[in-house]
Order: structure tokens, then C-alpha cells, then sequence
């Protein structure tokens, strides 16, 4: 006896109540949040290229006027991490408002800038301070979330580094190299290194960072 199955037209899926699945990275943003950027590649060693979506809340509350006057979106933002199942999506993380507004006051200085890059399957959450140097978290896919597995930062002035730290949540060890030529132009720093053991119970989620701002690396 052979059985008979019907297919179901997608808009009567619609009309009779059941879930679509979602198609785009567009339908993953929730209600109150637009896309802000979007990045492509692959997080989890299949070959497809998966999306990060860096979404912004729409909160008119946090339009404010900053100190020259001027009104600057305060909203925050948030990131949705996405894999690619064939033709469609599907949800691998989100943390919809670990980001502040790229319009907070950086007082004497600008606004370090965000920057995402996807990279040998791994997830890198940067931020650029120009000439002052910058930070980067390292995130993999494991356990079925997205786990900080590293840190990496550079203190310069100019072109000149003063000091770099990296840390691996993964061997908990540290490395902190400081630049002991005062006399240093760029490129001829002396640096000394210090290696250390550091105290860690159990890796940081991607979905539980509340502020990236309120990350305390240098405590470990």
C-alpha cells in the first residue's frame, strides 16, 4: 500500500497558523531592533557561509542631546549569530544589548569603534581606539553556545606599542609583554615578557556578557 502525502503550499502554512521557518537573517531581528551591519563566514566548520547580524534597538527615549548640542542615537546594540542550513537559517546565539551606541561620549577621545571578523571558524568581537590601540575577544562555537576562549589587547601611542596582553581561557595561561625602550620609535620596541597562570572555573558565554563595556580582562 502506498501512502499519499500532500504537499502544503508555504502561504497556507501562513494562513493556518504553523511557524514558517525562517529564510532570511532579516527574520531572525526581533520586534524594536533594525539591522545596523552583517558579516559572512563560516563558524562552524561546514563549509557555508554563516551570518552575524549587529542589530540597534529603536527606542526614541534614547535620542538624547550630547554635550555640542547635537542629537545622537544612545540606543544600544545587540548581535545574533546565525548558521546556515542549506538554503536557510538558523539560530546559533544572539545577546541583543551587550554593545553600547556608537554614539556614547568618548570624552577627550573618540568612540572605540566595533568591528566583527569571522576567521579560521572563530568569532573575533574587536574594538579599534586609532592610535591608542585596541581589544578583541575570541569566540568558537562548542558546547552549544559561542565560549570566550581568548583576549588580545595592544596599549600604544602612536606607532608605538607600550604594552600587550593576551590571555587563552583554554590553556589559562597569560601572556603580558611590556615595552622597556623608552627611546623606542616604531618597530624598535624591546619588550619583556611575563608569563602566568590564571584562575578560571568554567568559560564566559557569548549570551551572558551583559556589557562589553564592563568586561574586566585584566583581573585574571
Amino acid at each position: 500500500m502506498h501512502r499519499i502525502y500532500k504537499i502544503v503550499p508555504f502561504f497556507l502554512l501562513t494562513i493556518f497558523g504553523c511557524k514558517a521557518q525562517n529564510i532570511l537573517p532579516s527574520d531572525f531581528i526581533p520586534e524594536k531592533y533594525v539591522e545596523f551591519e552583517r558579516f559572512f563566514g563560516d563558524l562552524n566548520k561546514d563549509g557555508q557561509d554563516d551570518c552575524v547580524l549587529i542589530i540597534k534597538r529603536v527606542d526614541t527615549i534614547n535620542i538624547v542631546t550630547n554635550r555640542f548640542d547635537e542629537q545622537v542615537d544612545r540606543n544600544r546594540r545587540g548581535i545574533i549569530v546565525l548558521f546556515k542550513d542549506g538554503e536557510t537559517y538558523r539560530l546559533a546565539d544572539k545577546n541583543y544589548d551587550c554593545f553600547s551606541s556608537e554614539n556614547e561620549d568618548g570624552g577627550i577621545y573618540f568612540q572605540p569603534e566595533l568591528q566583527i571578523e569571522i576567521k579560521n571558524e572563530k568569532l573575533y568581537i574587536q574594538y579599534g581606539h586609532g592610535r591608542y590601540g585596541f581589544w578583541s575577544y575570541t569566540f568558537r562555537f562548542q558546547n552549544s553556545n559561542f565560549k570566550l576562549i581568548g583576549f588580545d589587547s595592544s596599549s600604544n601611542y602612536g606607532p608605538i606599542t607600550n604594552r600587550e596582553t593576551s590571555i587563552n581561557f583554554l590553556t589559562k595561561k597569560k601572556l603580558v609583554k611590556v615595552n622597556t625602550n623608552e627611546e623606542a620609535e616604531g618597530g624598535d620596541e624591546i619588550f619583556k615578557e611575563t608569563w602566568s597562570n590564571i584562575e578560571l572555573e568554567k568559560l564566559m558565554n557569548l549570551s551572558e556578557i551583559k556589557d562589553f563595556d564592563e568586561l574586566d580582562m585584566y583581573r585574571y
